[in-house]
């Protein structure tokens, strides 16, 4: 059987790495991919939201029994749809589910409706009446922009200027485009962050092992909001009394509503999840594997990835006994300078020998006339797996220093925080 993926990132990679260790699978194609993921791949440069070429592609490569779509604009788009509509076997939430994390006003209305723990809110589609709104609030608020904005499209605020500012830049300055003409203002939560990621079929949700994220951009969470600068698992802080408790309340509440819906939702479900003194809350959905938390999680499934997405697909995910190994996850992402802003592309890379057992995830970056160069804000990803925390940590930042390229940058304290 072969496989496509569609993609170009970390999790990308991670996904095909974890496709590539089921004895069902011959062959990875992947759209378009990158240089570490042509290592175990067949990229061809066709974008993510090139629907006709890549239905094409498909249909031309008549080995392709199952396409993997990845990232979030494809499945808000429809390409699983698509896919479908075309004869062809597709992993991920059709657009009428995906739009759980494509609208953060249709993912908090959704809460409300079914009684699902999340910050308060208010949602505008007016400029003036999110201006009027922000400047008699209390501080500190969160504005974030109703649509997909790379994971940044969120900002805290901690007075009257910001948050007048924030409305501005989204709906006036359109500094996420289209995803900020309506925007979302939530009360700030007070707590710690957990990623949990769960397999659904529709009916069934299995939760993966949780994580932990780290989404500004300098050490001590200081800096601007990126797509994520390091991850481990699983969570120090989550209990199994947690997980329990989320699962009841949250995860599955959360898939039984979009059924009754009808958007029954089939994929990878993210719940960002916040620890508050009144107990977890949903901090934000996504629709797919989150990035960089695919790197660590991934590494600890030990059961075939192949066979859970078939399962997705046909709705017996029930039959699969999903298992996972017992050690401790630490990635650490390596950045181009001026993440998550400007930065320079096509900077050659050199990687000394890495220690056995590491795993280097490539998100951003290409083979220029031969050379490793350079791709993208989030450039690799060093994942290490060891006993405990202190080990996996001593493990990622020794080879860290094995990546080298002009102005790259990355935290120092992934994995300390509690």
């Amino acid at each position: 059987m072969s496989v496509l993926v569609i993609g170009s990132g970390g999790r990308e990679h991670a996904i095909c790495m974890a496709l590539s260790k089921s004895p069902k699978v011959d062959k990875i194609y992947c759209l378009p991919g990158n240089a570490g993921i042509a290592e175990i791949a067949e990229c061809h440069n066709i974008g993510v939201m090139d629907f006709d070429n890549i239905i094409k592609f498909v249909k031309e490569h008549k080995d392709i029994d199952l396409t993997v779509v990845a990232p979030d604009d494809p499945l808000a788009g429809g390409l699983v749809d698509l896919l479908e509509s075309n004869g062809m076997r597709a992993f991920g939430p059709k657009k009428n589910a995906a739009i759980i994390e494509a609208s953060k006003a249709f993912s908090k209305n959704l809460m409300k409706k079914y009684g699902i723990p999340t910050a308060d809110y208010v949602e505008f589609d007016d400029c003036d009446s999110a201006i009027e709104y922000v400047s008699n609030a209390k501080y500190p608020l969160v504005v974030k922009a109703d649509g997909l904005a790379l994971g940044k499209g969120v900002i805290i605020c901690n007075d009257r200027q910001e948050g007048v500012d924030a409305v501005k830049e989204m709906m006036i300055d359109g500094k996420f485009k289209d995803a900020g003409k309506k925007v979302v203002i939530e009360e700030f939560m007070v707590g710690k962050e957990v990623s949990v990621l769960c397999f659904c079929d529709g009916k069934t949700v299995v939760p993966m092992v949780s994580s932990q994220d780290h989404k500004r951009a300098h050490d001590n969470d200081e800096g601007l909001n990126t797509g994520g600068m390091g991850t481990f698992a699983p969570s120090k802080i989550y209990t199994p009394a947690m997980a329990q408790e989320v699962y009841d309340t949250i995860i599955v509440p959360t898939v039984k509503a979009m059924s009754a819906e009808g958007r029954t939702f089939k994929g990878v479900l993210y719940c960002g999840l916040m620890l508050t003194s009144d107990g977890v809350k949903v901090l934000e959905y996504n629709a797919r594997f989150g990035d960089p938390e695919t790197q660590v999680v991934l590494p600890k499934l030990e059961s075939d990835i192949y066979d859970i997405f078939n399962a997705c697909i046909d709705g017996t995910l029930d039959k699969v006994d999903i298992k996972w190994n017992d050690k401790t996850a630490v990635c650490v992402i390596v950045a181009s300078g001026g993440y998550p802003e400007a930065y320079a592309k096509g900077l050659p890379i050199t990687i000394d020998k890495l220690d056995d057992g590491v795993i280097l995830y490539h998100a951003g970056t290409a083979k220029k006339d031969g050379v490793l160069v350079t791709n993208g804000g989030r450039v690799l990803g060093v994942t290490a797996l060891a006993d405990d925390m202190d080990k996996a940590r001593e493990i990622a930042y020794a080879n860290v220093k094995k990546v080298h390229f002009d102005k790259m940058f990355y935290r120092t304290d992934i994995g300390i925080k509690k």
